[in-house]
């Protein structure tokens, strides 16, 4: 019996290593057709799981409570499965370098647990080669097996988009590969367990890795020439959404549009590509040019909030400012890597105090990772200006009166309106008296 008809019978175990965003509905999923060992470190995350309860919102707590995975923090329940599911995050650090440390540490955890026929799999995004030159050594080392020998190792992109209700696990084509046709034959049948979409067989590993990274990194570049244009367009007095509208009329024009870009994927992948592109002697130059405009985004923001400041006749110098919105993208907990914090940080460099409200953000998760402390949105009162930075779906139905209630005075020309993500009328608020901007 192989490894795919003993998981089908339920002979079989698979683990799935890492539980966030991406792990949680790998498990979940997998869970309704085969016996699944959900492994994380954090113990907390894992309580959290077993008393029914989804942190995340990728799957839900219905879900969580009708899943039949054994969740577990102790490593040892790794040596009831032979189907492991790598999918730890793979950060980068402060200098924008690649942090492969969770990748390894999992490596190093799974290898001390690694069986005789067992199959790796790893979805954590990385650059082409990592799974081969860098995991494959210390699964060796760790378990004193012999990859290609004793056990065998594939790699499978995760293309979870957190958040989008529309674009899961089981909707989004599988790009699968493995290290030899019959392995690659094995994780294929076992991803076409759950995903309905299918799989797309890649042609080698480094391939697969390869395709991953791009995705995200064509996705950067593709909102680093909105963010540049909404520069340009803004110093000539031109609505940039309004151009947006105009173009996008074509039938090929690409349907992107200005943003903060942070996240655990877009605002990170492009430096694992460049990292590699530097090792073997290239140096980038759209990747990289791409990464200096996005990351650089937070402070043309708060520039551009002085100056409507300054119009208002506000002074800078201790001036409140709300913050709605701290996640990085709309309607999804997750905050890490959200460039708010650029935002909040430039601001701090004027002296002036941001007031956080997000009514989705994971408030422990935004405490522990940055130190940022959460309010309920009418907990906002007496500000100078407002910046919206997210769009989530409680903000568009906040009207003027709501956001007339959060500033120190009645005067309306005095209210400083900055709407980061275009969700507001433009011509309502100038028509009002704000002083009204946007990306």
């Amino acid at each position: 019996m192989n490894l795919y008809d003993g998981i089908v019978a339920r002979d079989v175990s698979m683990s799935v290593i890492g539980l966030g965003y991406v792990g949680l509905p790998i498990a979940v999923a997998f869970s309704r057709l085969a016996d699944v060992r959900g492994f994380d470190i954090n113990v907390d995350r894992i309580n959290i799981y077993k008393s029914g309860v989804d942190p995340t919102k990728e799957v839900g707590d219905e879900a969580i409570r009708k899943a039949s995975v054994d969740f577990t923090s102790d490593e040892t329940k790794l040596r009831e499965a032979r189907f492991h599911i790598v999918a730890v995050p793979t950060p980068v650090r402060s200098d924008k370098m690649p942090d492969l440390a969770p990748l390894e540490s999992a490596c190093m955890i799974l290898g001390r647990n690694l069986h005789n026929g067992s199959i790796v799999v790893f979805e954590s995004t990385v650059y082409p080669g990592v799974t081969e030159d860098i995991c494959v050594p210390i699964l060796d080392k760790s378990s004193g097996l012999k990859c290609g020998r004793d056990y065998k190792v594939g790699y499978s992109p995760e293309r979870i988009n957190p958040g989008d209700k529309e674009h899961r696990l089981e909707s989004i084509v599988k790009v699968v590969s493995g290290m030899d046709d019959e392995t690659l034959d094995i994780i294929s049948k076992v991803y076409e367990l759950v995903v309905d979409a299918g799989v797309y067989r890649a042609k080698s590993i480094k391939v697969a890795e390869a395709a991953k990274v791009i995705e995200n990194a064509q996705r950067d570049i593709n909102i680093a020439f909105m963010n540049e244009l909404s520069i340009i367009f803004n110093k000539m007095g031109i609505d940039t959404k309004a151009v947006l509208e105009a173009a996008g009329t074509k039938w090929n024009f690409l349907n992107f549009y200005p943003g903060l870009v942070g996240g655990h994927c877009i605002g990170v992948d492009p430096y694992y590509l460049t990292y590699k592109a530097e090792q073997i002697g290239y140096h980038s130059q759209i990747i990289l040019a791409g990464r200096y405009i996005n990351d650089g985004m937070g402070k043309h923001v708060v520039e551009n909030l002085i100056k409507q400041l300054i119009q208002a006749k506000k002074h800078i110098l201790g001036a409140r400012v709300a913050i709605l919105g701290y996640t990085f993208k709309e309607n999804c907990p997750d905050t890490r890597n959200t460039r708010v914090i650029d935002i909040i940080n430039e601001l701090g460099e004027y002296n002036m105090t941001a007031i956080i409200a997000d009514p989705v953000a994971d408030k422990e998760e935004a405490f522990r990772e940055y130190g940022t402390r959460i309010l309920d949105i009418k907990e906002i009162k007496d500000v100078d200006a407002i910046i919206i930075t997210v769009g989530h779906k409680d903000f568009l139905s906040l009207g003027e009166e709501d956001f007339a209630a959060m500033f120190t005075e009645d005067n309306v020309k005095s209210r400083v309106l900055i709407d980061v993500k275009g969700i507001l009328s433009r011509d309502m608020y100038e028509s009002l008296g704000y002083k009204y901007w946007r990306l």
